[in-house]
């Protein structure tokens, strides 16, 4: 057992820490994005919070809180920065899958003495883990797209396995971890529309040897998890014995109801602030026009987190029917939650965009203005890979509806 930094921290505890961050994090919005990642200010604050150890397991000095409890802190962190909520989401969530996955072998050396773990990640494989035939696998290539490289100490990735005979097609994904001293973080985060303090870089690995047990045959798309996992019989939780996929669509919902709530805020500041034209001694915000944008924004920012609190809770239930036997945790399971949790995303960028980005005003759209800077983030996560699969996977849960088979329609292209 490892112990925590801090023992004995509640899920109340660490979202009333993220609560209380917000200002700071409104402040350096513009320092992260210069960065392009969050300052190590904001890095040794969330380490200090505990954010990076909510979802590990306790044996390796984590906190074990469940999904409604991250995704909170994930809003409330995305509602200070969105740049720095999606950076925080996506390396302190890995771990979900590593501690499901890998056996208790792998996990001792991941964790190592003191549990300090942060993991970037992407969905796409790259190269082949090529065998060296002395235990280890040798893996080369360009992670792009990899969300939180620059704090992570570990990388979670995918990869193919190596043809069978030379000249043969690659085999099937490999999910591997690999410790921070075999790959680099490359500088080439700069040019992107939103999300530019989000540490997208890629990550590189050149003849980087790794154990072999720090791989395993699996897709990120498809965990092998039917009926419980090596995960749960070494922690005892049922939360690592869950699919990645609806999981993934939670995270990216959270961060959404936190940039459309950063949005909101920005907007009642907005119009509380700006004198009419003609009756300077009132603002746009006792006009009944703009109460009720502001309004109708909000109902549809507290739906979404209410639909994505509740599938929260519903995904750990799927966990517990998976380990008890009452019911497997199938794909059909994770395309219905996955589609429940994009349509909430999807509902926070509709009213960004069309409500409360429209009509706040042009000089709004302006370079440093955090209007625009939400809308920009908003929109970049509009054409990330997670948003993409909104018509497969609906098309999946109509067919798993229908009692036709689903799994042959592809999430990604």
């Amino acid at each position: 057992m490892i112990a925590a930094p801090e023992p004995g921290p509640t899920e109340r505890d660490l979202v009333e820490r993220a609560v209380n961050l917000r200002p700071v994090l409104l402040e350096r919005q513009p320092e992260t994005e210069r960065l392009t990642h969050y300052p190590k200010d904001t890095h040794d604050d969330f380490l200090r919070a505990g954010f990076y150890r909510m979802l590990q397991p306790r044996r390796y000095g984590g906190y074990e809180f469940g999904l409604p409890t991250f995704y909170r802190v994930v809003t409330e962190i995305a509602r200070g920065c969105p740049s720095t909520g999606w950076a925080l989401s996506l390396t302190a969530a890995h771990v979900l899958q590593v501690a499901t996955l890998f056996g208790e072998k792998a996990q001792d050396e991941i964790f190592g003495a003191d549990g300090d773990f942060r993991a970037a990640s992407t969905v796409a494989p790259i190269g082949v883990a090529q065998p060296d035939g002395d235990g280890h696998v040798v893996l080369d290539g360009t992670w792009p797209y990899s969300s939180g490289a620059p704090y992570s100490t570990h990388y979670v990735g995918q990869t193919l396995r190596a043809p069978d005979r030379p000249g043969g097609p690659p085999g099937p994904p490999v999910l591997f971890v690999a410790p921070r001293s075999v790959w680099t973080v490359l500088d080439d985060w700069h040019g992107v529309l939103g999300l530019r303090g989000s540490g997208s870089n890629s990550i590189h690995m050149e003849q980087a040897r790794i154990p072999a047990y720090l791989t395993c045959e699996a897709s990120l798309l498809d965990l092998p998890v039917e009926g419980g996992s090596v995960g749960y019989e070494l922690h005892g939780n049922p939360m690592y014995a869950g699919r990645a996929p609806s999981f993934y669509h939670g995270e990216l919902a959270a961060i959404m109801t936190g940039t459309a709530y950063a949005a909101a805020d920005e907007y009642a500041r907005a119009i509380a602030d700006r004198p009419l034209t003609l009756e300077p001694d009132r603002t746009r915000a006792d006009l009944h026009d703009y109460q009720r944008h502001l309004g109708e924004a909000l109902g549809v920012i507290h739906t979404a987190e209410a639909a994505l609190q509740r599938t929260a809770e519903e995904w750990m239930e799927t966990c517990r029917r998976n380990t008890t036997g009452d019911a497997p945790f199938t794909t059909a399971e994770d395309n219905r939650l996955a589609l429940m949790f994009l349509n909430a995303g999807r509902m926070t960028w509709d009213v960004l965009q069309g409500t409360l980005f429209r009509t706040a005003g042009s000089r709004h759209a302006r370079d440093g203005e955090r209007l625009q800077r939400y809308f920009r983030d908003a929109a970049t996560y509009w054409t990330h890979v997670g948003p993409s699969m909104a018509e497969p996977l609906a098309r999946r849960v109509g067919c798993d509806r229908l009692g036709l088979p689903s799994g042959h329609i592809p999430l990604i292209p």
